[in-house]
């Protein structure tokens, strides 16, 4: 990829919107596809109401419509500010408990999970059923929107396009639980048809290259959840 395109891919801009200030893509197309789309306010005139407790609004208890779902609240429903980099608001916005809530356990991936995704971890990659096994290192892309694989080959897959995701794992010893161990994925590659597949594979041995390449798989089984959600919005 040229070094014009993937700038282009990367560039974003400062907007402003009811809610607050984000930093968004410059382009829509290269949005991150963990991503959630800025949701629309209830109209004032259809709540007068709080959607919480039930209180009504007057000149002293006043509504706040929350950043991430939209809905009308008082103040004591709906007073925590918390960040949201799923909609790209550069600071903490206004969230109700419960949206509050999901944003507070989404920022251990942000935070986290993210990075662990970014570094990338090695794993032994086999492209199709009846491939040949190769040392890679598989990471995401700093802008969310590829999975990158690096090796002897080069190879790059688009996330949006990865339509099923699973987690392999193996046992331990008696009174131990499952851990990962790999991970299958199918994908689509434009002018080809059906799904390709691909798995990824952990070492074997107890080294700090197994224990990445897990931390890696965990981080990746937390993506796999926001992707889908953020499909089905």
């Amino acid at each position: 990829m040229s070094s014009g395109v993937a700038a282009r891919r990367d560039a974003k801009k400062l907007v402003r919107s009811p809610s607050g200030l984000r930093m968004v893509p410059e382009h829509r197309a290269f949005g991150s596809p963990f991503g959630l789309e800025e949701p629309q306010w209830v109209p004032d005139k259809e709540c007068p109401r709080c959607m919480q407790c039930d209180t009504k609004f007057d000149f002293i208890t006043r509504k706040h419509h929350c950043r991430r779902c939209g809905k009308c609240f008082c103040d004591r429903c709906c007073s925590q500010k918390v960040a949201l980099p799923r909609m790209c608001f550069v600071d903490p916005v206004r969230q109700c408990v419960q949206c509050a809530l999901v944003s507070q356990r989404e920022a251990e991936f942000y935070d986290k999970q993210l990075k662990v995704l970014i570094s990338g971890a090695p794993f032994l990659v086999t492209f199709g059923k009846t491939g040949t096994p190769e040392a890679m290192v598989c990471r995401l892309s700093s802008n969310q929107r590829f999975l990158v694989l690096d090796g002897d080959s080069h190879s790059e897959i688009e996330i949006t396009r990865i339509s099923t995701m699973q987690i392999l794992t193996e046992g331990l010893p008696p009174g131990g639980s499952a851990r990962a161990s790999g991970m299958l994925l199918q994908y689509t590659v434009p002018g080809i048809e059906g799904e390709i597949q691909l798995k990824l594979m952990a070492g074997e041995d107890a080294s700090a290259s197994r224990r990445l390449a897990t931390a890696w798989l965990v981080a990746m089984h937390k993506a796999a959840k926001l992707l889908y959600e953020s499909r089905d919005q």
